[in-house]
């Protein structure tokens, strides 16, 4: 086999692992709840918001409910991927992240009208990759595949609720957020059966400078109290739309292993658009007595108009063999991902003036299935059922301390026989499970 052709099997195998992006939490790739009270309440918020930064991010009717406070939130979220390309399993070595986050509401405007947010942050997710690949009939001399990514997420979400009566609460939130991204994708084929002696070939998709996008969007939400035990939430969240993310990078190039074509791209710019999906959700939270609260939430995730294939525009200018004559503007890298549904239960107990604790676990569908599981072995967003447990102390002169700790159990999705990018004798598989860990500090003026 000619070392052009086994180089170009060795790249479209890379490209097809799919696009490098992080893994945020345990619905697809957001958070199942910001502060440590949603955390704590496993997401069962959107009837039953306690704090600015439940309130901002669920359901900001719930601002209209507040006293004027703050909050300051500190979490280290440690997700744990392991990856098999054919010749055995290895693990990421990127797995722990901070999340800050801070809330606040405070009266504006008039009577029963309150003005509040939240600001939260998620920096360096992402994976990190590197997997020897030993000779096969496909690669007689083998080599390595590097797979990397990072993302940075920072969302605003300045807010303004009112109570429309003793029964009926209305919020709206603009969701302004910023995105830094950057990928790789690359081989490096052995130039002899011996190892890494000599020139090496190494060829792939490399967007590993990072870029940032800018985004909007809104979430609009309603709380009805029924009575003094049951109360009913509802939110809409918009799409947020980006900017295009650009990167100046080098040669670039996408190669079908099957069919042997594909393009060539030149040095120059190259985008993409990543939104973050529209989103419903609806809540129900009861009280059997005043110390107890018990809430239930159904939602719905629209990932599949958002990460169904990501395009990367550029200078495809270069054609290969068995590609239509011509340039072509774009290449989609397959990620094929289905709509989420989730569910979410929370419970809390006041055991004293001072003391409340609360647990709760949450369920959400898998959006990536075995059959496209090889398109998404660096984007492992696999996870399914979480439990968390958390606690609040009031301190007294208006201080209070929030913790909080979530565990999304281990889950492993392996690819049907064949699957193997690089032709290996195992199937292609990605596990991943999730810790997290945050304090909170609250302040009520």
């Amino acid at each position: 086999m000619k070392k052009s052709r086994i180089l170009e099997i060795a790249v479209g195998a890379t490209l097809a692992m799919g696009l490098s992006a992080s893994a945020f939490a345990t619905d697809g790739y957001q958070l199942i709840g910001i502060g440590q009270y949603a955390m704590g309440m496993a997401g069962a918020v959107v009837a039953a918001p306690d704090d600015p930064l439940s309130a901002a991010i669920n359901n900001p009717a719930g601002l209209a409910l507040m006293t004027p406070q703050a909050a300051f939130s500190a979490e280290i979220f440690n997700p744990v991927r392991k990856t098999n390309l054919g010749f055995g399993e290895i693990g990421s070595h990127s797995n722990v992240y901070g999340v800050p986050a801070i809330g606040w509401a405070a009266p504006a405007f008039g009577d029963g009208i309150v003005f509040g947010g939240g600001v939260y942050g998620t920096s360096g997710l992402g994976v990190n990759y590197l997997q020897n690949v030993p000779a096969n009939p496909h690669l007689p001399n083998g080599g390595y595949a590097q797979a990397f990514s990072s993302i940075t997420f920072m969302q605003m979400a300045p807010s303004i609720a009112m109570k429309v009566n003793p029964h009926l609460a209305v919020g709206a939130t603009l969701n302004i957020a910023a995105e830094q991204a950057s990928f790789q994708q690359t081989f490096t084929q052995y130039a002899s059966a011996s190892g890494p002696m000599g020139p090496l070939n190494t060829g792939g998709l490399n967007l590993a400078n990072p870029s940032w996008a800018y985004g909007a969007g809104f979430t609009l939400g309603a709380l009805y109290k029924v009575n003094d035990m049951v109360t009913l939430g509802l939110t809409y969240k918009s799409p947020i739309w980006f900017t295009s993310l650009n990167w100046q990078a080098g040669v670039q190039n996408q190669v079908n292993p099957q069919t042997m074509s594909g393009v060539y791209g030149t040095p120059g710019q190259y985008s993409g658009t990543l939104n973050y999906p529209q989103q419903v959700a609806f809540g129900l939270a009861i009280r059997p007595i005043p110390r107890w609260l018990v809430s239930v939430e159904g939602q719905w995730i629209n990932w599949a108009s958002t990460m169904n294939n990501f395009k990367v525009s550029g200078p495809w200018n270069a054609v290969y063999r068995g590609a239509p004559a011509g340039s072509v503007s774009s290449i989609a890298l397959p990620m094929h991902w289905s709509n989420q549904w989730v569910a979410n239960f929370g419970t809390q107990y006041d055991v004293n003036n001072w003391l409340q604790v609360r647990a709760g676990y949450t369920w959400g569908s898998n959006p990536i299935n075995n059959n496209t599981i090889a398109s998404n072995l660096i984007f492992p967003a696999i996870v399914q059922n979480a439990v968390t447990v958390g606690a609040t102390q009031k301190l007294g002169m208006g201080w209070k301390l929030t913790e909080a700790y979530m565990h999304a159990f281990s889950n492993t999705n392996t690819g049907p026989a064949g699957s193997s990018p690089f032709g290996g004798p195992m199937p292609a598989s990605a596990t991943m499970y999730e810790n997290s860990y945050g304090v909170q500090v609250g302040y009520d003026f």
